[in-house]
């Protein structure tokens, strides 16, 4: 329950969608993918409990509401387990994912350790700094979106490419727009807390218009890689995820400071980003 293994999915569809563009130019090894997939599983575990630990000993997770999509895990809050239990184990699955990254390195290519350092240093830095800085949303983006498909790519094919980080534009603008939506329920808390993110920043209103635009750019990265040819016409099937994008850009633009009714847009938000994801490594293989 602490590790919050159903929003660890999003970890492994980026790995597929990395694997799923390195395929379609030929390359894959299932021993590189498997070593890849459980990495980025212990570095999502990581950030899940470490995020828990932090936001419970500020005390935003003691003055937060807790809803389906965010709010915390309620372990620490509830005394399951003691604080410090959590630090540790979300310290070890952080230092676990360190040496696989290490041998992925040295099979694939010394290009990789940038990732790996700033991957790393997001996860460790992300709660009890980064948070503060309004450059959460962004860098949540790039840690569970734009590099890790980066990343897996190179892993396999051993250098960078255009097209996969075209690709990854979409993923990347995808978590941090699914971060973004998440603050919303959490503003008053967040703000007693010491959080200091966009939500904050802009006032709810603004910030729901800012997710609207944020999310209109993520179908155009899909439409501009496949005008321009840099993704086969086939991705656009990810498109079709937009009637689940438009009902969370609709209730969140009207019940953004209603946070019984802005839980359907959580949901439809959800959705969005996970199919879109999906659907584009599906896409990738077809093609």
């Amino acid at each position: 329950m602490e590790i919050r293994p159903e929003f660890l999915l999003l970890s492994l569809v980026l790995v597929l969608l990395g694997s799923a563009i390195s395929w379609h130019e030929g390359c894959f090894d299932w021993i590189k993918f498997l070593l890849t997939t459980l990495g980025l599983l212990l570095a999502h575990t990581s950030v899940n409990v470490l995020n828990d630990y932090y936001d419970y000993k500020s005390g935003i997770d003691l003055n937060t509401t807790r809803t389906a999509f965010s709010g915390g895990s309620g372990i620490l809050t509830q005394g399951i387990i003691k604080p410090k239990s959590a630090y540790r184990f979300g310290l070890v699955c952080l230092a676990a994912a360190f040496p696989i990254g290490i041998y992925l390195t040295y099979v694939s290519g010394w290009q990789l350790l940038p990732l790996i350092f700033l991957g790393g240093g997001i996860i460790y830095f992300y709660t009890p700094y980064l948070t503060k800085w309004l450059v959460g949303e962004f860098l949540a983006g790039l840690g569970l979106g734009t590099l890790p498909v980066m990343g897996t790519y190179f892993i396999q094919t051993g250098r960078y490419g255009i097209e996969a980080f075209i690709v990854s534009l979409t993923p990347g603008l995808l978590t941090a727009n699914l971060l973004l939506l998440n603050e919303f329920p959490d503003y008053e808390a967040d703000k007693k807390g010491g959080r200091y993110h966009l939500v904050i920043a802009l006032g709810k209103r603004k910030a729901s218009r800012l997710y609207a635009g944020i999310m209109a750019m993520t179908y155009l990265c899909i439409i501009g890689g496949v005008v321009s040819k840099f993704m086969p016409a086939i991705t656009l099937i990810a498109l079709t995820t937009m009637p689940f994008a438009l009902k969370a850009i609709i209730f969140s633009l009207r019940y953004y400071d209603n946070l019984e009714k802005i839980i359907p847009a959580l949901k439809a938000n959800i959705i969005t980003v996970l199919g879109t994801d999906i659907l584009l490594t599906l896409a990738y293989f077809l093609a």
